[in-house]
């Protein structure tokens, strides 16, 4: 049967015309007429003309309702997304290209098949697919809308507001400083709080270093003012300069040589050894609270209101090593780094308070009342030693998130590698260097981002 028939006899039956036995012969003659022939050729053509018509115009349908999704970008964060048009079910389309991620700080790696850069701005920024159909007999362009969001940097999302000079408890919104301690230096750096900062408040923490020169004995202090406190900030500075007044007062009135012969009996495990030295330390934390109390008192407001932890520590080199006392209240860790950075030794116990999110103050009466106070004295002798850190939760909660973590010195190296440029940032503090510029270093470095931790920072090295 040849196409031609067949084709009539099928349009025949839709039309419900019917071909008599008697009439085929004159049928046959119908369809093969030279004439009806080419007629249904030319509908053949023209139907599969039309189906694929409606085929390019359906493909183009799809394409544009086609969801691409992109994973959502930071501004100023280096980027990459794949766009994989095989991947994608989009392998029929040619002549691809991309018009608008320039300005956006972005590009399109056909080899690659991804979109890379740095995006500049946020939002959700469109950019138009430029391409052809494979199928398309008319080579024309088409265009496809997509977009990419991009959320803003979060540090730009922080503002920072002068805290007012004007207030009678007024300090620097940040701070550092270098020290030379003859072999070792020392590095401080203390910086006020996104959270502060946003709202133009102050500085809570607060520290002081002290090297007398008489004996040999650096004294270092760090202390972080309770937010919660609205003088918080004034008890903290009040707090570590009352240690260091302490000292410079007992070291004019006595030589050091009490403290020095205790270290070497302490070095030999004698009885009572270190005596006068945790006696000492332990009145100087006194002395500190003292004079809060005094403050409070002078103004007429409760002590509390000046809340503040203290941490501090008095270092001297010996011939066989370095001695290292140490004082502490509240949840500011102090740590000692062996010399290969095989160990760490955690010079006080953390206060995290009754119930987790606590801690205890140098303001508080029951410190002294405690039973295990003199617990809170500690001392170590090392030979020689890689690092010595002192610092407030601001740099302890991002960078060791849990108590436990103090006691692991793979935590610690990591600290340091990140101290040492490891970070998202790649800011590097250069401990070759002995000078301001690494303390400077240090108060960049304290910039760094940690989602959830905006406190002050303090954070004190002797390296």
């Amino acid at each position: 049967m040849t196409n031609t028939k067949k084709y009539i006899q099928q349009l025949l039956v839709l039309k419900e015309i019917n071909i008599s036995p008697k009439n085929e012969q004159a049928f046959q003659e119908f369809v093969s007429k030279e004439e009806n022939i080419s007629k249904v050729k030319l509908i053949q053509e023209l139907q599969k003309q039309m189906a694929k018509d409606w085929e390019l115009i359906n493909r183009k349908l799809d394409i544009q309702n086609q969801q691409i999704l992109f994973p959502n970008g930071t501004v100023g964060k280096e980027y990459l997304a794949p766009l994989d048009f095989d991947l994608l079910d989009l392998s029929d389309l040619n002549s691809i290209s991309i018009d608008g991620l320039e300005i956006f700080g972005l590009a399109y790696n056909p080899d690659k098949k991804y979109i890379s850069g740095i995006p500049l701005e946020s939002g959700n920024l469109k950019f138009n697919l430029f391409y052809k159909i494979n199928e398309d007999d008319t080579n024309e362009f088409y265009q496809k809308t997509l977009s990419i969001i991009f959320n803003p940097d979060p540090k730009s999302l922080w503002k920072s507001i002068p805290s007012n000079t004007e207030d009678v408890y007024w300090k620097k919104d940040d701070v550092s400083e270098f020290y030379s301690l003859e072999e070792k230096s020392v590095v401080v750096a203390s910086k006020r709080g996104r959270s502060h900062a946003n709202k133009g408040s102050f500085r809570d923490d607060d520290y002081a270093i002290k090297h007398f020169p008489e004996n040999n004995w650096s004294l270092i202090a760090v202390s972080d003012g309770a937010g919660s406190a609205v003088l918080g900030r004034k008890g903290a500075e009040i707090a570590c300069n009352a240690v260091v007044t302490f000292f410079q007062k007992y070291f004019d009135e006595n030589t050091a040589s009490v403290f020095d012969q205790e270290v070497l009996n302490y070095r030999e495990n004698t009885e009572n050894s270190l005596r006068e030295a945790k006696i000492q330390l332990l009145n100087a934390s006194r002395f500190a609270n003292q004079q809060i109390q005094d403050a409070a008192n002078k103004i007429e407001v409760s002590s509390k209101d000046f809340h503040a932890t203290l941490i501090f520590t008095l270092l001297k080199k010996f011939d066989f090593g370095y001695a290292i006392l140490a004082f502490g209240v509240g949840d500011c860790p102090i740590g000692v780094i062996s010399k290969d950075q095989t160990s760490v030794e955690l010079m006080n116990k953390i206060d995290v308070g009754e119930f987790g999110g606590g801690t205890r103050f140098i303001t508080m009466p029951e410190i002294f009342e405690d039973e295990n106070f003199e617990s809170r004295f500690s001392a170590v002798i090392v030979e020689d030693f890689s690092y010595f850190f002192l610092m407030t939760d601001g740099i302890y909660d991002p960078k060791f998130e849990v108590e436990a973590n103090l006691k692991k010195i793979e935590k610690w190296n990591s600290f340091i590698e990140d101290l040492k440029g490891k970070n998202e940032d790649q800011l590097a503090v250069n401990f070759q260097n002995r000078n301001q510029e690494t303390a400077t270093q240090l108060s960049e470095w304290m910039d760094f981002w940690s989602p959830g931790n905006h406190d002050d920072r303090t954070l004190a090295i002797i390296y």
